[in-house]
């Protein structure tokens, strides 16, 4: 898979080459990344990306021009879809990052300041992808976020395959509670079911806790799954649990 990341700071991609499971995945040629910068793209002699939006009010607006010239120069070396992080997207989700690392190739957009002419927007854009409802001053994190998400997902990435069929929200459910040595930490005790060796009773252990913790934390999630009579069992169970902890108190 290749990535190209339009960005007025390429600077800040280092920590995708230079650190952890992304290193590792590019020095193993699982994917490429290549950084393009606006301003390279610019006709001003100061190399501007941006200007004062019409109509009045704060802030600047990134220019359509310096940014088409990357992403035209982006997809001519790769293809590629376009995706724009901005908070207006729609949510990014697991089943969005399982969908976009099937593609060869992407081409992220970071936007600054106030954001990017909408005429940008409407004529090159394939895709607007939110991580968040909150504000940030640019596009880079979740962009770095995006591509970190995607990575997990191509083959021989992980040291176990495993790993991101485990992961939170890969099932659509979040992840079950994890423990290591010791067994005994601050008066708490690993659960004996984890120390037992019968699989099937640690599998069904980690799917009650997973569907638990979801209902606890992200009920919304369960809103939008049908639950199967296994999986109806546990979390009954689970919540009968959770009421006599609640009643003992």
């Amino acid at each position: 898979m290749r990535i190209d990341v339009v960005t007025i700071f390429p600077e800040m991609f280092a920590a995708i080459r230079e650190s952890g499971m992304t290193r590792r995945a590019l020095a193993g040629g699982q994917f490429e990344l290549c950084v393009w910068n606006p301003r390279q793209y610019s006709g001003d002699n100061y190399r501007r990306v941006d200007d004062r939006p019409y109509g009045g009010g704060p802030g600047m607006v990134m220019m359509a021009e310096p940014l088409a010239g990357a992403l035209d120069a982006a997809r001519q070396a790769a293809g590629g879809r376009v995706i724009y992080l901005t908070p207006q997207g729609r949510p990014l989700t697991q089943s969005v990052v399982g969908r976009l690392a099937l593609e060869p190739a992407l081409v992220l957009l970071a936007g600054r300041y106030e954001g990017v002419d909408e005429r940008l927007i409407e004529t090159e854009v394939d895709e607007e992808l939110s991580i968040g409802d909150y504000v940030l001053s640019g596009g880079e994190l979740p962009a770095m976020v995006l591509v970190e998400a995607l990575v997990r997902c191509l083959p021989g990435v992980l040291g176990n395959e495993e790993s991101a069929q485990d992961d939170s929200f890969s099932g659509g459910l979040l992840d079950w509670p994890q423990y290591t040595r010791p067994e005994q930490f601050a008066g708490h005790e690993v659960p004996a079911v984890l120390l037992g060796g019968n699989h099937g009773a640690i599998r069904r252990w980690r799917l009650k806790q997973a569907l638990g913790r979801t209902w606890l934390r992200r009920p919304d999630l369960l809103a939008g799954r049908e639950l199967n009579d296994e999986e109806q069992e546990l979390l009954e169970s689970f919540k009968n649990e959770q009421k006599e902890m609640e009643n003992s108190r």
